[in-house]
């Protein structure tokens, strides 16, 4: 599975973009947690320069704030994000993997398949951040299997925003078992192209997310 924050061939600042995003989303970085650059910078092995570019790439994404004289801070888990996050994917997923159960390929199905392979060894061995990875890749293959670009994009923004609290969803241990059922439920749709289901299926599986979530904060 590829690197969902780290590409290849990147460069400094979009390095120190990810591998910061990685710590804030796997609470290596805690919400509430004051930085500094210096210290990032340290940590990283990265300039000044191209940690203060994604510094401020992460405050326009809403994953930290900067307090003048005093550095930055991770913004903390705020339950009305999660709730704004849960009603905007309600309307727009339940759409998308309907569409996606008339336009997906044999290789989005495959895709899936090997998708959800990989996640029943990651609940194995009790790896949240590889579930996370298969989680948002899983969404992403529905995404392009809708063949609707500017939803899979607007998706796309939506799924990377939420990393943080499916990563603390993962916390319940029978959450990864519900969320491989939930996802296979919705693949098993999506074969049968039968719309209607994939949309039930999938408005279940944020529904549990919802619960999940609530259960962990």
């Amino acid at each position: 599975m590829s690197d969902i924050f780290e590409k290849p061939n990147a460069s400094l600042k979009e390095q120190a973009y990810a591998r910061i995003k990685r710590k804030i989303v796997t609470m290596e970085y805690s919400p509430g947690e004051y930085l500094n650059e210096a210290m990032i910078c340290e940590q990283l092995g990265i300039g000044r320069t191209p940690v203060h570019q994604a510094v401020d790439q992460l405050s326009l994404e809403g994953l930290t704030d900067i307090i003048p004289r005093k550095g930055l801070i991770v913004r903390p888990i705020s339950m009305d994000e999660v709730r704004d996050i849960i009603e905007v994917r309600l309307l727009n997923e339940r759409y998308c993997v309907s569409l996606a159960a008339q336009n997906a390929t044999n290789a989005h199905i495959e895709e899936m398949e090997e998708i959800l392979d990989n996640a029943a060894g990651y609940i194995k061995d009790r790896n949240r951040e590889r579930l996370m990875e298969a989680d948002y890749q899983f969404h992403l293959v529905i995404s392009s299997a809708a063949n609707n670009r500017i939803l899979a994009d607007m998706l796309r923004v939506l799924h990377e925003r939420q990393l943080r609290f499916w990563f603390v969803s993962l916390n319940d241990d029978e959450h990864p078992n519900d969320v491989q059922q939930e996802h296979t439920d919705i693949l098993n749709a999506i074969k049968n192209h039968d719309g209607q289901a994939a949309a039930d299926a999938t408005q279940a599986h944020i529904e549990s997310f919802r619960n999940a979530i609530m259960h962990s904060l």
